[in-house]
């Protein structure tokens, strides 16, 4: 009986390995799809979903987001977007954190909501779409709400936190926290047209200057509602920056704040 490394090899196409069989290999190894993605990276090979990834991302660079735990808090307009788009990417772990279920006006712009999961929890949703859609990667469901009590314990794990809040406070409780464990922090924000990002780092406080005299606040799209395209927008900005983080690539919003306006196809880039 060959080996395992060996049965992935005769499989390959190339450095490719179809799906069928990585799927064959986990079940012939008693492995988790996990353990089976783990190994083909680690044997220089790439799984075939990722072959797109290939001409910005090494076999190397693509291990490591295997390898990468990220806690996305929110699960609604901005999370849903973020967890697929990092589920898709190969980013192996991820700890998606809310406390609600779906209501009927997530309709209109949240990726896991549909009418016949209303009253489902977006953790458990969010959870079952990833599994749908890349099973070899981790979704931890948290059914909790984010904060300075328990904020250090929930993203003990992980490498970058990003940000899908809807609240002034609990955004900066979440930068806080993300200090204290010396971990990055992506933040979105978006309101009607409009959406930001920006990346905290480590020591900085950034979110802390940038919302200073506002700490009571509610973030803008209380005021100016959500379509369906600006969470998508701005959660691929967040997730862009997270990669980057994740494999030391490009520059960072380290202290630059990115503001959108998709009504006037304006971006505009503010030093804090």
């Amino acid at each position: 009986m060959p080996s395992l490394e060996e049965f992935i090899r005769e499989h390959a196409d190339g450095d490719l390995v179809p799906w069928r069989s990585q799927v064959e290999a986990a079940g012939r190894f008693s492995l988790t799809l996990a353990e089976a993605e783990g190994t083909i990276l680690k044997m220089g090979l790439l799984p075939a979903r990722y072959q797109r990834n290939r001409q910005m991302l090494t076999i190397d660079q693509q291990l490591r987001l295997f390898r990468s735990t990220v806690a996305v808090i929110g699960c609604g307009g901005l999370g849903g977007y973020i967890i697929e788009e990092l589920a898709r990417l190969g980013v192996g772990t991820i700890i998606a954190i809310d406390p609600d279920t779906f209501v009927e006006h997530n309709l209109n712009r949240q990726l896991f909501s549909s009418l016949r999961l209303l009253g489902q929890a977006k953790v458990e949703a969010a959870a079952a779409r990833i599994a749908e859609i890349n099973p070899a990667v981790t979704l931890i469901p948290l059914r909790e709400a984010f904060t300075r009590d328990n904020g250090q314990e929930l993203l003990r794990y992980a490498h970058v936190a990003v940000d899908a809040l809807d609240s002034v406070s609990a955004r900066l409780e979440l930068a806080d926290v993300c200090d204290a464990l010396n971990i990055p922090f992506v933040h979105g924000a978006i309101g009607g047209w409009y959406g930001q990002v920006l990346t905290q780092l480590p020591g900085e406080r950034t979110l802390e200057k940038l919302y200073a005299g506002r700490e009571d606040g509610t973030g803008i799209e209380k005021r100016l509602g959500n379509p369906s395209f600006t969470p998508a927008v701005i959660a691929s900005m967040e997730v862009a920056e997270t990669c980057k983080i994740l494999l030391g690539l490009g520059r960072q919003r380290k202290g630059r704040k990115l503001t959108i306006n998709l009504l006037d196809m304006d971006v505009e880039e503010i030093f804090i």
